[in-house]
């Protein structure tokens, strides 16, 4: 029986970090009114409404622009939701979605034309129902322009590294801090992986999601020496997110979204790099016009 996830926090605060014009939040999730977009069958969770206006109040408080709306977990590889959502509000959103095993061509330069702009794979340990590495696909959107998303499962970056790195894909980013537990430090197998993964220059993180690689509650300060190496080693490939409405939050105490992007200012003490984070990084990786 799938379990009721907890609401975000109602009330976000206007951050005290000053925020660069045309920044960007690079992972939301988007839930509509269950009676007309069911969740998946297999998910362990539902969610109740996490609309694109209240989404949309959460960025202007924040003083974003813009962001990367990725289809839920919750609806399995159903799209629709997400489709909607982008045909509805084109000049806030973009989208990525979990794809199916095979598309068509056809049906990428349709989704391009809606403002999809990736797809995402996740490690088998993540869950069943969703897409693991498909090779194909990652080719197929490397050639509408699309890069390739995958979330690891704790530290099995390791093992996942030679098989993204043989995606002929020019753009990988790699979620959640490459899930990378915060707990081992910034020596750990894991980080050193994917430090080397980002000397490709191919490769790309989302500083998002602290809470799934750190336990705890904010402000997750495991998590401040893993940001900081990472956005030391490739300030140029570090985009931020902020997971909102962060599903999965049973037993833990509910970040503030006002307090979560305060954190940047702490990983990133220097502006130029968070303008490059919040604004120049996910330009390149998500606000050009579409190739196909």
């Amino acid at each position: 029986m799938p379990y009721l996830t907890p609401a975000p926090d109602a009330s976000p605060r206007t951050p005290a970090t000053t925020v660069p014009p045309g920044g960007w939040d690079c992972q939301i999730h988007l839930f509509g009114p269950a009676d007309q977009y069911p969740f998946d069958p297999d998910s362990p969770y539902v969610s109740g409404e996490a609309l694109p206006e209240t989404a949309i109040k959460l960025l202007d408080t924040l003083g974003l622009a813009r962001a990367v709306v990725v289809s839920g977990g919750g609806y399995g590889r159903d799209y629709r939701y997400l489709l909607d959502v982008l045909r509805r509000f084109p000049q806030r959103f973009v989208g990525v979605i979990l794809p199916p095993d095979t598309l068509p061509d056809e049906e990428f330069a349709r989704l391009d034309k809606f403002g999809v702009r990736g797809v995402r794979f996740v490690s088998a340990r993540r869950a069943s129902n969703l897409p693991q590495i498909l090779p194909d696909m990652a080719a197929q959107a490397e050639n509408i322009g699309w890069p390739v998303h995958f979330y690891p499962h704790g530290e099995d970056i390791i093992e996942y590294a030679e098989s993204l790195l043989a995606l002929r894909s020019s753009k990988i980013v790699l979620d959640h801090f490459a899930s990378i537990p915060a707990a081992k430090g910034a020596d750990q197998p894991a980080l050193k992986t994917v430090l080397k993964m980002l000397d490709t220059g191919r490769v790309w993180i989302k500083l998002s999601g602290p809470m799934r690689c750190a336990k705890g509650d904010l402000p997750y300060a495991e998590v401040t020496p893993i940001a900081r190496t990472l956005i030391r080693h490739a300030p140029e490939r570090m985009v931020w997110g902020s997971d909102w409405p962060h599903v999965n939050m049973v037993g833990r105490g509910m970040p503030n979204d006002g307090e979560l992007f305060d954190l940047l200012a702490d990983w990133a003490p220097d502006a130029a790099d968070r303008e490059r984070i919040l604004v120049t990084n996910p330009n390149a990786l998500y606000g050009a016009p579409a190739r196909g």
